[in-house]
């Protein structure tokens, strides 16, 4: 399976007593993951399923991974997804779904730092995960921990307006 963490992209700052789950992504944010996911179209990212946290921003980018796509994937919101979830209940989502040849989630930090170096087997590994980044790790199996393998990893900055 084809695993594609996506973090949401840049979101509105709190104000006035508003909760952190209820900020929205911006237009700046929505507009830098289309060039994450124009590239990602390029090379055949066709997830039917996305899993999103159910936080604002995440469920925005989710949709805009959607549109951008334009493979009609199905949004699924989990808890999973949160920010203080674990890599382990986010792979319990996953095996949920492990008849599909591509799953992509949507979540925040410092979860998604923690899914990268559980999915890898590798818990001692720190990847930066930028906001708006997109990464592939493939899995093979799908009992007790994963062994999975990093094929990429796409920042905002790398993709650019080069991918407009």
């Amino acid at each position: 399976m084809e695993i594609y963490i996506l973090r949401h992209g840049n979101a509105e700052e709190a104000h006035g007593g508003m909760r952190d789950a209820d900020r929205a992504l911006t237009p700046e944010g929505a507009k830098k993951l289309q060039h994450v996911l124009r590239r990602a179209r390029a090379i055949d990212v066709q997830p039917p399923v996305i899993l999103t946290s159910p936080y604002r921003r995440a469920r925005e980018t989710a949709q805009v991974a959607t549109e951008a796509l334009r493979n009609g994937s199905s949004l699924l919101e989990t808890p999973a997804l949160t920010p203080e979830s674990s890599p382990e209940a986010v792979w319990d989502e996953i095996r949920v779904h492990k008849s599909e040849a591509q799953i992509m989630i949507v979540g925040h930090e410092p979860l998604l730092s923690s899914v990268y170096a559980y999915l890898l087997n590798a818990t001692s590994v720190q990847i930066d995960v930028k906001k708006g980044s997109l990464g592939r790790i493939d899995v093979d199996r799908f009992s007790g921990q994963p062994r999975g393998v990093l094929r990429w990893l796409i920042y905002p900055k790398l993709a650019g307006e080069a991918g407009a």
